[in-house]
């Protein structure tokens, strides 16, 4: 215990300049005083108040055993009992296995909250699900493309849609809280929830957290159409220095301000309900027990409101992993003292008998179990849940309704992107003959990945029944001849005679390279390096010499320098949902045309991992030449079909105060005869800094649609403000100099005075 207390100290001491620089404490997280949730306050036993703060695995009340449960799945009408009636559960989570029909949920929402509100404390529970990607653990839902590939689209007002179709399918099947979106920055290519964020740069995560957040809980949580946002993972948790997930993470105070925290605060702003805390830990302390960052941070200078819970069993993890504590009771209440407002126990009562000791003998104050519970009933309240716990099931006529599939759809095609297209391959005739081939050519699955239908997205048997697979939709989009054959699965060689004897009978050749559906610490991978099976199966088609089009469908950007060469054209789709087959088909003939761009880097090697915001250092090779910075893709590249020109890049004035805003204004035109989305990305470059400045960094972008020939004047508003970085001494600062803005090719310089 000496060594935590140590370890508390010098964080403490870290976090001292960021209280300073922005002012004393203050009372901004406190919630107003609301009669309601007082008056259910003052009524509860300590048990009771405990309870509010316990969040169990629906296991926990199903009949059978943890993660060995009876089917079909059923409720114990025993453990209901003693979960409300001894426990007085305040939250419950989860799906036992897979995915559950809405039917199925109508019955488990309706006897839980019959159960809770007219026994026990007789208050709703709030049940909280995963609903990553769409609601992914209910049958027949509108699965949209992963987060990376909502980010690939550039176009937050898609990602705002499809959250409220989300929020809508959600509610629909009883449930009032989602535990997304992850506004972790994906700047560790290796981390296994890679493709849970909004990729590798703070602007763009932003805009898109802010789209979530509104799609999600709108003006209105209460609205029977919206759900109570989690954000995750708080704070620092993307960035393992192992590339392992759950694994130590080490971020400078500097660094955590600048890129970490900002989509947080982004999401707080919008008055984002609920936030998940970090699995792992920073600087050496587990965050679930550093009140630095669950107190001072979260609460003192976000003023955050909402309620804090766990993740998966981490405040066991205090003392079985991170070994900070001794034992449960040590660990409960390091979490309470930071700061931890609900516990994902989630398997077992331990958290409820340990908090309920530590009250008793006057180590935690029963005054801190009321801070909790106020926040847990506020949010309760905000949802509505204290007044209508159960929905009206028979509202939801628009679940899974071609209108949400239309929105998936969008996305999808909006995410897709076209990485090379050589000899402009694509898009081929609807009559060419096709060979479609590789383990994710007809593979919802690996389409998918996971948090589909299962944690892990790999069992088939819970498919959306009708959704295509690429092979499906392809064939489906053609008047040519299409077939299919493996070829590859994920790592081993299967049926290549047969592949490449099909291949020879075919004009062209699609190959769609994949990754298993994975996430957290199954997902944890060594390198991202391709499996050799995949590269063997393009080097062997790519010797009959027929064009080949890879179909990427990858968790993470997994290295193909070795075969980029064997193809004419390459599109990322991601993983792009149950809509990703028909997206594909739809741009490889030409009925769309591709408008996505990469959200981050994309590495040539395994080792290689710079982001596009790099510092002028990292361009340097061993010869000290200036070509080190040498990615397969840059962030932010993508192709069409059509080509555009950029002309008249102009601002308002060439000096400006800090307080002025930049007015930026440039001419986009497409110089083809194809109608097509082009992202305009304004870069800007800081000089000279007292902190190194990077390369440049993305300060505004927006997705237009352009017909043939047409050009449209794109307008950009940035304030100056906007230009700060976090300095050496941990504050905000805007400096003045030189800067550059860059649009495409175009340049010009200002002076911030």
């Amino acid at each position: 215990m000496k060594g935590m207390k140590l370890g508390l100290i010098l964080m403490s001491i870290i976090f001292l300049s960021y209280s300073c620089s922005e002012g004393k404490k203050n009372n901004k997280s406190e919630i107003a005083f609301d009669d309601e949730i007082e008056a259910l306050i003052s009524k509860m036993s300590v048990a009771e108040k405990v309870g509010q703060m316990t969040q169990i695995n629906i296991d926990v009340i199903s009949k059978g055993e943890i993660f060995n449960l009876v089917k079909p799945h059923q409720l114990d009408s025993l453990k209901l009992d003693s979960a409300i009636n001894h426990y007085f559960v305040g939250s419950i989570l989860n799906v036992g296995g897979h995915t559950y029909t809405r039917a199925h949920w109508e019955e488990l929402i309706t006897s839980i909250q019959t159960k809770a509100t007219t026994q026990g404390n007789k208050i709703a529970v709030i049940y909280g699900i995963d609903a990553i990607h769409g609601v992914n653990y209910t049958v027949d839902a509108t699965l949209f493309p992963q987060q990376i590939g909502q980010a690939a689209t550039w176009n937050p007002e898609l990602v705002k849609q499809g959250a409220s179709v989300t929020a809508y399918e959600c509610r629909a099947s009883g449930i009032p809280w989602n535990f997304s979106p992850v506004l972790d920055i994906g700047r560790q290519p290796l981390w296994s929830r890679f493709f849970e964020t909004y990729g590798e740069d703070v602007y763009l995560a932003k805009q898109m957290t802010e789209a979530c957040i509104n799609g999600y809980q709108g003006n209105d949580p209460s609205n029977p159409e919206k759900v109570a946002s989690c954000m995750k993972h708080f704070l620092g948790y993307s960035t393992p220095l192992s590339g392992k997930d759950r694994t130590p993470a080490y971020i400078p105070e500097r660094q955590l301000k600048e890129y970490f925290l900002p989509t947080f605060e982004t999401a707080i702003k919008k008055n984002a309900l609920t936030v998940m805390i970090n699995s792992g830990e920073i600087n050496g302390i587990p965050v679930h027990a550093n009140p630095e960052i669950l107190t001072t941070l979260l609460r003192d200078e976000l003023g955050f409101k909402g309620l804090a819970v766990t993740d998966w069993e981490d405040i066991i993890k205090l003392y079985r992993d991170h070994k900070v504590a001794r034992n449960m009771r040590e660990a409960v209440k390091l979490a309470i003292d930071a700061g931890i407002d609900m516990s994902m126990t989630p398997n077992d009562y331990s958290f409820n008998r340990a908090l309920i000791s530590l009250v008793d003998s006057g180590e935690i104050k029963e005054s801190r179990l009321n801070e909790s519970c106020r926040r847990i009933l506020w949010v309760k309240k905000q949802l509505g849940l204290l007044k209508n716990p159960i929905p009206n099931f028979d509202y939801y006529t628009k679940f899974a309704s071609k209108e949400h599939k239309e929105v998936a759809l969008n996305t999808a095609l909006e995410s897709i992107t076209l990485l090379k297209n050589e000899k402009k391959l694509l898009p081929l005739k609807a009559n060419t003959n096709i060979l479609v081939c590789g383990p994710a050519a007809n593979s919802l699955t690996i389409q998918n990945g996971a948090w589909t239908h299962t944690w892990q997205g790999i069992d088939p048997a819970y498919n959306t029944k009708n959704a295509k697979t690429f092979y499906e939709a392809i064939k489906e989009n053609s008047t040519g001849n299409v077939t299919y054959s493996l070829g590859s699965k994920l790592d081993s060689i299967t049926n290549l005679k047969e592949t490449i004897a099909k291949a020879k009978n075919s004009e062209v050749i699609v190959i769609c390279l994949g990754e298993i559906p994975c996430t957290e610490i199954p997902g944890n991978i060594k390198d991202l390096n391709l499996p050799e099976a995949q590269v063997q199966l393009v080097k062997e088609l790519s010797k009959l010499n027929k064009p080949i089009v890879f179909a990427l469908s990858f968790n993470r950007p997994r290295i193909i320098n070795s075969i980029e060469k064997d193809a004419d054209a390459i599109l990322h789709t991601y993983l792009s949902g149950d809509y990703g087959g028909e997206a594909l088909a739809q741009l490889l003939f030409g009925k769309e045309n591709p408008s996505g761009k990469l959200p981050f880097t994309y590495p040539r090697h395994t080792g290689s991992f710079v982001p596009y915001d790099h510092k002028s250092t990292e361009i340097l090779d061993i010869n000290f030449g200036h070509n080190a910075f040498n990615p397969q893709w840059e962030f932010g590249f993508g192709l069409s079909y059509s080509s555009f020109n950029y002309t008249n890049l102009e601002i308002n004035q060439s000096e400006l105060s800090k307080t002025d805003t930049i007015n930026i204004s440039v001419d986009v035109s497409n110089t083809s005869e194809i109608a097509g989305k082009e992202v305009v990305q304004i870069y800007i470059t800081d000089s000279v800094a007292s902190i190194t400045p990077s390369v440049k960094r993305l300060r505004a972008f927006r997705k237009v649609h352009l017909n043939a020939n047409e050009t449209k004047t794109v307008l950009f508003k940035i304030p100056v403000s906007e230009l700060a970085f976090v300095d050496a001494n941990n504050k905000w600062k805007i400096e003045e100099g030189h800067f550059k803005i860059q649009v495409a090719d175009n340049r010009l310089s200002f002076v911030v005075k």
